[in-house]
């Protein structure tokens, strides 16, 4: 039996999160190939744009010709990750500072590939606190004290690495116990699986709607530009924005293996998430709830207000040690959001669009 068959979802979020992400990468493995990969035996077609999105279009039952006259439902989910870019060469190592909310105290020790003319394994290191002067904190160590040593003498480091240069984390993923899996990138890299997921469960059914299944590139640095882009060439009716949030925290009422959160507040539309609910009711399947009162920092809020605004709804997966290179989640989250999700696609239909609009 092969790993795939053993836990297929599982097998998919490795091969998503082993693919290169960080914001604006597009060298060798690059995670718009990986997607593009995963979408293909599921989709009518995979298109890519400039931006660096990935588009899987699954076409409804409807029997306009016009595209534009066709309904249209989008699934959104980030493909890019956290990462680091090169600041300076400091002789034989490098200095560097983040890309995306990454968490500083976890850096240390970190394995990272350094995208010079070619790929560098490195290492990331520090002033060891036994040698540090008197006075420093020995507790925490600031990343501007931080270099990244690939083992390079300076002039042969020079020669290979310039400033601007992406760094990525490398870290196999491993499947602990209990269906739980960690690796890095898992923001988001286990939405855009749910997302496939969904087309998978879809296969199966009925659905009239047109199905645009978006890996957004470019989020994780604040400018969601892959979900506005995104936004405007499909002019779909209504959206769905796939992302993780955080789980068993004492702040948030959100577990792992407990089912999609799904969320109430700003960029979250009130008809769209009672569907939702209803169908979770219907299937007897758990769900969570998170208040989101001043927004989450997603692709909802961009996509929310393109044009004349989108009904839109968050949806997340529940994820530990978030912004690390160890992220944990579970599988049967991401199944459970799949199956919702293809079953919400499946209950759209010519009144749906009339529906969007909360009774008095």
């Amino acid at each position: 039996m092969t790993e795939k068959d053993k836990n297929p979802t599982a097998a998919l979020v490795k091969r998503l999160s082993q693919a290169v992400g960080v914001s604006s990468y597009t060298g060798p493995h690059a995670v718009q190939d990986a997607v593009a990969a995963e979408l293909t035996p599921h989709a009518d077609r995979v298109d890519r744009d400039r931006m660096g999105s990935v588009v899987g279009v699954k076409l409804g039952r409807q029997t306009e010709a016009d595209p534009a006259a066709r309904r249209k439902i989008m699934l959104a989910a980030h493909l890019d990750e956290i990462g680091a870019v090169v600041t300076a060469l400091d002789d034989d190592v490098l200095r560097f500072t983040k890309i995306g909310g990454l968490d500083a105290r976890v850096l240390m020790g970190q394995d990272v590939m350094v995208h010079g003319r070619q790929d560098l394994p490195g290492v990331i290191g520090s002033i060891p606190p036994h040698l540090l002067p008197p006075g420093q904190s020995r507790q925490t160590v600031d990343i501007t004290k931080m270099h990244i040593d690939v083992g390079l003498p300076a002039t042969e480091l020079a020669q290979q690495v310039r400033v601007g240069d992406l760094v990525s984390f490398v870290r196999p993923p491993q499947e602990l116990l209990n269906g739980q899996l960690s690796g890095k990138a898992m923001d988001n890299r286990a939405s855009v699986a749910a997302m496939i997921l969904c087309l998978q469960n879809l296969a199966g059914m009925d659905h009239q709607w047109d199905v645009y299944a978006v890996a957004t590139a470019e989020e994780e640095w604040g400018q969601f530009v892959g979900a506005t882009t995104q936004t405007y060439a499909i002019r779909p009716d209504a959206a769905v924005v796939l992302d993780v949030t955080f789980a068993d925290v004492d702040e948030i009422d959100v577990k792992l293996d407990a089912g999609p959160v799904i969320t109430f507040g700003p960029s979250n539309h009130p008809v769209l998430r009672k569907r939702l609910l209803d169908i979770c009711t219907d299937l007897e399947l758990k769900y969570q709830s998170e208040p989101l009162p001043s927004g989450a920092g997603t692709d909802a809020y961009a996509v929310e207000i393109s044009r004349e605004g989108v009904p839109t709804i968050l949806i997340s997966v529940p994820s530990r040690y978030m912004h690390s290179p160890a992220e944990v989640i579970h599988t049967k989250d991401l199944e459970r959001i799949g199956r919702l999700l293809a079953h919400f696609i499946a209950g759209l239909d010519e009144n749906s669009v009339d529906q969007l609009v909360p009774s008095p």
